[in-house]
């Protein structure tokens, strides 16, 4: 029994050994990157497409969806309410640094990424390449990338210039991509839209850190005590 528990624990050693090799492999490629993809966020912000494109009060609402820590965490954070599992630093090195990302032991991986990410380049220039390669559902002319292209495919215009509807809208199809349909009438996407609306107008917060769907910030059953739409900019 004890020779048992002996390669038990040797073996449980050499996991975490491995895992943490795992991490530290993607915290190198990230520094390696880091000049390239510096480079790269520089030039997408020169020409507009960097967060504050958005403008400040809407970049605001996209961040208190998708990362509501971000200007503050190294690339992970584990209690922020809303923030779940998934930072925006994070985000951009799953497209980054895999041609196909493969969860469980990936994110090991991604995640070491991220901080390597933060460790060498800018919010800002986090920011720009996230915004670059998001994937944002289909589209008319078939599957879109990137938050700005996808604002020009649906709306004809660049997101600084869409209504306060229509940002929220683009912001809402980010967690289901694949699921929501930006294109035609969607009572799903809808009803996320409505939910970052009200979170939006602070009548409500995300219930925990895994509250991702904003679950609260559901309508309430008589729709009562929530205030007009106030506009993001």
């Amino acid at each position: 029994m004890m020779r048992i528990l002996r390669y038990i624990g040797i073996s449980m050693a050499l996991l975490l050994i491995g895992l943490v090799g795992y991490g530290a492999r993607g915290y190198r490629d990230a520094q390696s990157d880091a000049e390239g993809l510096r480079a790269r966020a520089d030039a997408l912000i020169a020409q507009g497409r960097g967060g504050n494109s958005l403008g400040g009060a809407r970049l605001a609402i996209l961040l208190a969806v998708e990362d509501p820590n971000f200007w503050a965490h190294s690339g992970v954070d584990f209690s922020t309410p809303g923030a779940g599992l998934t930072t925006i630093t994070q985000s951009a090195a799953k497209r980054l640094a895999f041609e196909e990302f493969q969860p469980g032991i990936g994110k090991i991986r991604q995640t070491g990424y991220a901080l390597g990410l933060e460790s060498r380049l800018s919010k800002e220039q986090i920011l720009a390449l996230w915004l670059e390669t998001l994937e944002m559902g289909n589209g008319p002319d078939g599957w879109m990338v990137g938050f700005h292209s996808a604002s020009s495919a649906i709306y004809g215009r660049l997101p600084a210039e869409l209504t306060d509807a229509e940002f929220i809208r683009l912001t809402a199809v980010l967690i289901a991509p694949a699921s929501y349909d930006l294109v035609r009438s969607d009572a799903e996407l809808d009803e996320r839209a409505a939910r970052i609306q009200r979170l939006a107008n602070g009548v409500c917060v995300p219930a925990g850190f895994s509250d991702v769907w904003l679950d609260g910030c559901r309508r309430t059953a008589s729709g009562a005590g929530l205030p007009a739409p106030c506009p993001l900019s």
